[in-house]
């Protein structure tokens, strides 16, 4: 009897996790730490793009505790984290789970697989990144700080008693009010403790909680479980009003390395520049077609001082109202129309001044007596 070939019509669709992995190392994990090794497991076997800030919103994490999680599994030496001369976070390298590895002597030859990482969760990249195997590769130079361990702020039982207490206050009820506008929907009381959290233990003014809200809804997250992660990294990071959140928010938005990467700026950017940015997307309201509209000019138009040429045009365009990229276009057209009209009207002055000179009678002859007179 001939052999038989067996097809398949699909690709096999799944990871494969190591039973030392179920054995040894699932048990001492939390829910984060699970999540984000898995996720990296399955997008190295498919070798597809990820990035830090997508692991953290598929699961409703925030970016530092993906963060944090890549620091687990390197202590457990599940796999390693490099950094560049600056300490800046450029890859992970997934390593083959064996025996040895939890006692720290890996297999000499052990396949590895790297995942580049640029900044981003605490900041997001401008691009999706493959997960593949290989080298890390120089174009990922986006630099990300270390991230070290740091103190959790604890979230108290509040009684029943308390809760009735903190909504007695005077301010309050305001500030109940906005958090129901946001989240569209009264607050449940667990909700409300996670308020009071906020002011009671992270010390956030309504300033702050407010902003807190809108960034988190911004994002599409409702869930107090999420914004309480949110608030906890921001206090860890010691940011105690909008505008350092604002400005933090900004650097971690994957849009600022589009933007970055427009202006020809390959580097982590600098506070100023975030400031800048900022401006673009917060203060003047503009969408990424806009403001990559006037880097594009930008960068045809200078090499140096990028980002103040581009704020300038920016700023020209929000005080005449522009909101979409049509409007700019009107705008250039008024310009041409009236440098047309600025071009005839110091035509007819060249004119006039040269029949003037042409129309106008000289006594030579005086002039030429006065000469040889002198």
């Amino acid at each position: 009897m001939a052999r038989l070939t067996i097809y398949n019509d699909n690709d096999t669709d799944c990871t494969a996790v190591s039973n030392l992995f179920i054995d040894e190392y699932m048990k001492d994990a939390n829910d984060a730490q699970l999540k984000v090794y898995l996720y990296l497991l399955r997008m190295m076997n498919a070798q597809l793009p990820t990035s830090i800030s997508d692991i953290a919103d598929k699961f409703n994490h925030t970016e530092k505790d993906v963060l944090r999680a890549f620091k687990y599994w390197e202590k457990h030496q599940l796999l390693d984290l490099d950094y560049d001369d600056d300490k800046n976070l450029v890859g992970i390298h997934m390593h083959d789970i064996k025996s040895e590895a939890k006692h720290g002597q890996r297999k000499s030859g052990t396949a590895s697989a790297f995942v580049p990482v640029p900044v981003a969760t605490i900041a997001s990249p401008s691009e999706p990144v493959s997960v593949s195997s290989g080298h890390p590769a120089s174009s990922f130079n986006y630099g990300m700080n270390e991230i070290n361990e740091t103190v959790s702020f604890e979230k108290p039982a509040y009684s029943a008693d308390r809760l009735r207490a903190f909504k007695e206050q005077q301010n309050t009820a305001q500030l109940l009010f906005i958090a129901e506008s946001y989240i569209g929907k009264p607050l449940t009381p667990s909700e409300m403790k996670s308020i009071l959290y906020f002011t009671d233990v992270l010390h956030f003014s309504d300033d702050m909680i407010d902003y807190l809200l809108q960034y988190c809804v911004d994002k599409g997250k409702k869930d107090f479980k999420y914004i309480e992660k949110v608030a906890v990294s921001w206090a860890e990071e010691g940011i105690t009003t909008p505008k350092q959140a604002q400005q933090k928010a900004c650097l971690y938005d994957k849009n600022v390395y589009t933007i970055m990467k427009e202006l020809g700026k390959n580097s982590t950017p600098t506070t100023k520049e975030v400031g800048y940015i900022s401006r673009w997307i917060r203060e003047y309201g503009f969408e990424n077609d806009i403001i990559i509209e006037a880097c594009e000019r930008t960068v045809m138009a200078t090499d140096k001082n990028r980002f103040e040429y581009a704020d300038r045009i920016l700023k020209s365009w929000h005080e005449q109202h522009v909101h979409h990229k049509s409007d700019i276009a009107k705008i250039d057209e008024m310009y041409k129309q009236r440098r047309k009209g600025n071009t005839a009207t110091t035509s007819r002055q060249a004119q006039n001044r040269f029949n003037q000179f042409s129309q106008n009678s000289y006594d030579f002859e005086a002039l030429e007596k006065e000469l040889i007179s002198n």
